[in-house]
């Protein structure tokens, strides 16, 4: 799933704000918790050569001596703590002790022969810095909301111009012809984007209009002389002095014409862009029945039988002339290709299939049978086309999406499968 451009500034802008705001606020309590502790060792540094100073100078201001922890035990505030015996076992300096879910320091200095303990609770101190710090923090979460909301909409003023490309490039897909104005567009590297759009899309036009015009003529072309062709082919079938070999000769003529009639058909059809939109309902059944009507006289001579398992009231929506031309050519490969048995056409679950007894496809060659000029006859034999029929197949159901698939073993036949919408109410 493609996220929007929209949505991908928006988060990466929200994620690297979020990320440095955090990265602030953590830089700024891990330094506010670093003075913190500077400060408090230079209040107990400074507190404690006052104190002993003065005890050093009036012996009367010493507290009682605490035979527990030998020595001198002073509070700073006057608060009364009891201190933990191991205190006496502990090195000179000041050490941090939770003592009642109080956070104590107590700093350890020689007295004579003594020990001189004094005791600090900072507790409300750093209750409030903690209260400080949370507030901080929460208002990182405040910031990184406020973030979020701008980063969207920030993003929206920056990718409009895109979005409003995007609007036109959609316009021109479907049948705008002018070209998109650069001079609407602010910024210099979306002005070069519509630039270089509108010289590939003019290009792609005058392409698709040579193309089109190319395959329009050549197709109209032709239909002169494949009229005459098999108008000729007609009338020499009504000599009945032509016979054996030749008569076989004058029906792979006229059976040419018809190939090259519904190829130049199938020309003109991909060549018109808007015929993907002419549909309607067609009777299914009919529509095999008359597509093969051509193909009867073959079927004949190779004795197959062909079974049309369609349900006559069967409506399915689809361009007739396309539909026409794709049976036509899956029905031409299945009677080339099979010398006995039977043609089988059933309808079930919106599928078409068309099953043939015929040699089929080898594995490896079911992957190429689409492919332009592909021939998947057997090395020595013939070729028995030229390649191009089930390419137009494919061409035509991609333009009408129409999903087609081909199943085959060898030996046991082939059955290709077309997917036709069924008409609505049928």
């Amino acid at each position: 799933m493609r996220n929007s451009l929209r949505f991908t500034v928006a988060l990466f802008f929200s994620v690297l704000t979020i990320l440095l705001l955090v990265a602030q606020a953590l830089g700024v309590k891990t330094l506010a918790e670093a003075q913190e502790e500077k400060l408090i060792a230079a209040l107990i540094r400074d507190d404690m050569a006052s104190v002993l100073k003065s005890f050093e100078a009036d012996r009367t201001l010493l507290p009682p001596f605490d035979l527990r922890a030998n020595g001198y035990v002073s509070v700073a505030d006057h608060e009364s703590i009891t201190l933990p015996p191991a205190i006496k076992d502990m090195a000179f300096g000041t050490h941090e002790l939770i003592i009642d879910k109080r956070e104590i320091h107590i700093a350890i200095a020689p007295f004579g022969t003594a020990r001189l303990y004094r005791v600090y609770n900072f507790s409300i101190y750093e209750r409030h810095f903690r209260k400080v710090i949370n507030t901080l923090m929460a208002s990182t979460g405040l910031f990184a909301l406020l973030t979020i909301w701008l980063a969207f909409g920030l993003s929206r003023l920056l990718v409009r111009q895109v979005t409003d490309l995007a609007r036109q490039v959609k316009m021109l897909r479907l049948g705008e012809s002018a070209p998109i104005q650069p001079g609407r567009y602010d910024e210099t590297e979306l002005a070069g984007l519509v630039e270089a759009f509108n010289d590939y899309h003019q290009r792609m036009a005058d392409m698709i209009a040579r193309e089109k015009a190319f395959t329009g003529d050549v197709s109209h072309e032709l239909r002169t002389p494949l009229t005459t062709i098999k108008t000729s082919c007609e009338l020499l079938a009504q000599d009945a002095e032509i016979r054996g070999k030749s008569r076989a000769r004058l029906q792979q003529i006229e059976r040419a014409a018809d190939n090259m009639r519904e190829l130049t058909n199938a020309l003109l059809m991909l060549a018109r862009e808007d015929s993907a939109r002419e549909v309607e309902p067609v009777a299914m059944a009919e529509m095999i029945e008359t597509a093969l009507a051509p193909f009867a006289d073959r079927l004949a001579q190779k004795g197959l039988e062909t079974v049309v398992d369609v349900d006559r009231k069967l409506l399915i929506t689809a361009n007739r002339p396309a539909l026409a031309i794709v049976l036509s050519n899956l029905m031409d490969n299945a009677v080339r290709h099979t010398e006995h048995g039977h043609i089988h056409f059933r309808y079930v679950n919106g599928w078409l299939s068309i099953e043939d007894t015929g040699p089929g496809i080898p594995t490896d060659a079911i992957p190429y049978v689409f492919d332009r000029f592909y021939q998947a006859e057997p090395p020595g034999d013939p070729p028995l086309g030229v390649g191009i029929g089930l390419s137009i197949v494919k061409r035509l159901c991609d333009r009408y999406g129409w999903p087609i698939k081909i199943g085959s073993e060898p030996d046991k036949g082939t059955c290709v499968s077309l997917r036709l919408p069924v008409t609505i109410g049928t």
